[in-house]
């Protein structure tokens, strides 16, 4: 810690001190977020989460005894396909599932099999 008489410079010191410590907090949650989307990507994550919450939507509906809006349905469609086409994405060779995919064959322990290469017909993961 430097200490002077001069109040301007010991401002500059705290400033300096002050924009060390934001950096180091700043580079730790940096390599949080990239460490979490190694396994889920922040697209892939946010869109799921909205996908759930039209899901709900329509329960809200239902528990009140009303119909489904035709233009929830409609979301509910869209949401359907482009969750199939970020799935297919994510599956790729080279994609985020793809990499986690090969990590867990390595597990001699694993439960299922991620050995396979997962296959996509008709939109449809089998």
């Amino acid at each position: 810690m430097e200490d002077t008489d001069d109040p301007g410079l010991q401002a500059l010191y705290d400033v300096r001190r002050e924009l060390k410590t934001i950096r180091e907090l700043v580079g730790k949650v940096i390599f949080y977020i990239t460490e979490a989307e190694s396994e889920v990507n922040e697209k892939m994550r946010r869109f799921t989460m909205y996908m759930h919450d039209i899901h709900d939507i329509t329960y809200m509906y239902e528990q009140r005894g009303l119909p489904i809006p035709n233009w929830i349905n409609r979301e509910l469609e869209r949401c359907d396909d482009r969750f199939r086409q970020l799935l297919n994405e994510a599956h790729q060779e080279g994609g985020t599932f793809a990499k986690v995919r090969a990590e867990m064959a390595k597990d001699p322990f694993a439960k299922w099999d991620h050995t396979r290469r997962i296959e996509h017909f008709k939109g449809v993961l089998r």
